[in-house]
């Protein structure tokens, strides 16, 4: 046997070098050339598998290793060939090229089925894009991110801001009305209906401040309807030119600007004065100060529906803010300004009416470029500018409500106390009960004709006892008085009739808002 493989290896035919008369040149030549093929032809096998065995991952693995068995048998055709030089081992020859015919037949037989596949691979062009793609996706999915996480945190705040001026509401109640029956029981006295008079005014300015707060929290009931920007800011005018310093140039740019929006008037009028004033105070140096109304068509926002509304910007020249304090500005209690120049509660009173009137508002403003402030109410036909309401009651309204017999429901003593000797003067018949549970057992008893019923009280709430007692008695008439006035909860139980007074609310108010429910 080894006779026989060793004749196989050596051969007993001529060398190679015969056919080219041992010719020195073209011996070397061919010698040289079948070494560097030979070792060129390892080495790409070597790699081939050296990049499958790190790369695991790499697709079509198998026909990497089948053509690295090719290539290693093509080198082994120069190296039998380099030996046959010298020796006759065209036998071993003719076997290293079957194995290579073999292999090479092999892949090419698995190659075709698999170009489709290969072809479909994503080019570096192709990857680029979808890398790309991919991170413009991930950057629209932190801004959504950064923007649930904002929202969530200005919801938190806004429940914080509203339990307090729930319970703020429920002191002014008691300051105002007890100041209302002060002054309506000493009419005659100048000096207390003075005095009585400065006092609303301070109660007044705290329901204002209250107002901001609920309306930055989105729990104020607001009366929204279609309001004519344009003359609302008409209205305006006046008081801003009074108000804002002359250093300061005031412009309204709001001809041939469709102005209809749906808003509450009042609500949106506080909005737009607040901005002013901010705008005002930016610019102590002087500067303009100008007031645009635009269409704008929202789409494909994740604050607002998509849809036609009315863009108001406020813009002015002023110092402007850094991105991180515009980031903040819309938080409540947050201020640039110097102590008691500013609640920090203006931006965010105009952030929660935006998003209760269903619209939203931008900011854009940098380090001396000055601010513009855009709030983007629905578009609507127009308008109504509202009417203040008196504090006294007039001798005919408090007639129509005389002899009627009226239960107050409401936790707090002092408030229920207060709004029960309101109603005593006017000449009503007055039960209290300082829960729902009192409250349904007095409803069946002494058969009041109405309820002035709060809102958020523990146990059963306004809402729990207004359903239940209009269970019992379908002709019960409720009036809702509260200063935590959550629409919706009020809305499930008597739906767009209701009829609610945000405290704190003055006698007139109270005798209006019972001959609307008893006419009803």
């Amino acid at each position: 046997m080894y006779e026989s493989l060793r004749e196989w290896i050596s051969g007993s035919y001529a060398p190679h070098g015969y056919c080219l008369l041992w010719d020195p040149k073209l011996v070397w030549t061919m010698a040289i050339s079948d070494a560097l093929i030979a070792i060129a032809y390892f080495s790409i096998p070597i790699a081939l598998v050296t990049l499958i065995r790190k790369r695991r991952d790499i697709e079509f693995g198998g026909i990497f290793w089948l053509f690295a068995l090719f290539i290693t048998a093509c080198g082994l055709t120069h190296i039998v060939a380099l030996w046959n030089l010298w020796n006759g081992a065209y036998a071993l020859e003719a076997g290293v090229k079957a194995v290579t015919a073999a292999a090479s037949v092999l892949t090419a037989i698995i190659l075709w089925p698999l170009l489709p596949k290969l072809l479909a691979l994503p080019s570096p062009a192709h990857l680029r894009e979808a890398y790309d793609a991919l991170r413009a996706e991930m950057a629209e999915r932190e801004k959504a991110e950064a923007a649930l996480v904002q929202a969530r945190k200005m919801e938190a705040i806004g429940q914080l801001t509203g339990g307090i001026a729930h319970d703020f509401n429920n002191l002014l109640q008691v300051v105002s009305g007890s100041l209302d029956l002060i002054a309506q029981r000493a009419a005659d006295d100048e000096r207390i209906q003075h005095l009585s008079a400065a006092a609303l005014g301070a109660v007044e300015r705290g329901r204002r401040l209250t107002s901001q707060l609920l309306s930055f929290a989105r729990i104020q009931r607001i009366e929204l309807r279609p309001v004519a920007v344009a003359e609302l800011l008409d209205g305006l005018r006046e008081l801003l030119t009074r108000t804002i310093d002359p250093s300061v140039e005031l412009r309204f740019d709001v001809d041939k600007a469709p102005d209809g929006v749906i808003a509450d008037p009042v609500q949106l009028e506080l909005a737009l004065l607040n901005l002013a004033l901010n705008a005002r105070d930016a610019m102590p140096d002087g500067g303009r100060l100008t007031i645009t109304l635009a269409e704008q068509n929202l789409e494909g926002r994740p604050d607002v529906e998509d849809g036609a509304y009315v863009a108001i910007t406020v813009r002015d020249t002023g110092t402007g803010m850094t991105p991180e304090i515009a980031a903040r500005a819309f938080e409540p209690f947050f201020t640039t300004k110097a102590v008691g120049k500013g609640s920090g509660l203006g931006l965010s009173m105009v952030f929660g009416m935006a998003k209760q009137s269903g619209g939203t508002v931008d900011i854009d403003s940098a380090p001396g470029r000055g601010t513009a402030v855009t709030i983007y109410l629905r578009q609507s036909a127009a308008t109504e500018i509202p009417c203040p309401t008196p504090r006294r009651v007039s001798s005919d309204d408090a007639r129509d409500i005389a002899g009627t017999k009226i239960l107050v429901v409401d936790d707090e003593p002092i408030v229920r106390e207060v709004v029960a000797e309101m109603l005593a003067d006017l000449g009503c018949k007055v039960l209290t009960a300082e829960n729902g549970e009192k409250a349904l057992t007095l409803l069946e008893g002494d058969m009041p004709d109405a309820m002035v019923l709060d809102f958020a009280m523990p146990g059963m709430n306004g809402a729990e006892v207004a359903r239940a007692a209009l269970a019992r008695r379908p002709d019960i008439r409720i009036v809702f008085a509260t200063g935590f006035a959550q629409s919706d909860a009020i809305d499930a139980v008597l739906g767009d009739n209701a009829i609610v007074l945000r405290k704190p609310f003055s006698p007139s108010a109270l005798v209006q808002a019972l001959q609307k429910a008893l006419v009803e």
